[in-house]
């Protein structure tokens, strides 16, 4: 397994401290759109009967349990994090759902992952990718556990397209949102946020690291305004 470096350790002992009020500050800081999101990333998956999904940055299961309602009975899940105080979490949830014979919780980062060549039919990842250091690595990762045909799909935030409504976003994401994470949970963790975001790489940066990685037919579908961005990549 790969040695975290300096910059993931911090990452993933910040996400552990904020991990029992993730999910109320989710829905509350997002006014509860996050689950439309997920709900449209699940729907751009295409997997088969008796297939399995790796659904990365698990976190406390939100994708792995909307996987389980979209799939047919038959699927696996496998939810895979680097942060143990989510995993807990995540494994609390799935066990109280319909889903639970369905869904396997794993601790291990993105860039390291203890799954064999090409056995997954479908890869997600929701608000994770940013937060993997070596992202090239990551997604290098992602094309080798896929099956040939079988697709990645990344959800994260993104810059709105329209100037107006980019700068009402700047000052919410930059001003408001850490003040009210500081309120109630850690102001680090939520500066964390709006700082990693504006880090990230704009969508055709970030195609075209996918298209580097091996995913061919990229597509990106922006939501609500372009806060959130969501790319489709295939395994050759």
């Amino acid at each position: 397994m790969t040695k975290l470096t300096d910059k993931g350790r911090g990452i993933r002992d910040m996400f552990d401290r904020i991990a029992p009020r993730y999910d109320l500050l989710n829905r509350l800081l997002s006014l509860g759109i996050d689950r439309r999101w997920r709900r449209f990333a699940v729907r751009q998956l295409s997997v088969p009967e008796g297939g399995m999904v790796l659904d990365i940055a698990t976190g406390t299961g939100d994708v792995a349990l909307e996987i389980g309602r979209q799939t047919d009975s038959s699927v696996k899940i496998v939810g895979s994090d680097f942060t143990q105080g989510m995993l807990v979490l995540g494994r609390d949830k799935a066990a109280e759902s319909p889903y639970s014979d369905r869904i396997l919780m794993v601790n291990a980062p993105c860039e390291s992952m203890p799954h064999p060549d090409a056995i997954f039919d479908g890869i997600t990842i929701a608000f994770g990718i940013r937060n993997v250091v070596d992202r090239q690595k990551g997604l290098s990762e992602m094309v080798r556990v896929l099956k040939p045909g079988g697709r990645a799909v990344i959800l994260e935030f993104a810059t709105p397209l329209n100037s107006f409504f980019r700068a009402v976003y700047h000052f919410y994401f930059l001003r408001v949102l850490p003040w009210l994470g500081g309120v109630i949970s850690q102001r680090s963790a939520y500066q964390y946020l709006p700082d990693s975001v504006m880090e990230f790489p704009d969508r055709e940066s970030f195609k075209a690291m996918m298209e580097d990685a091996g995913f061919v037919d990229v597509k990106i579908h922006d939501l609500t305004g372009g806060i959130a961005a969501v790319h489709v990549g295939t395994k050759a």
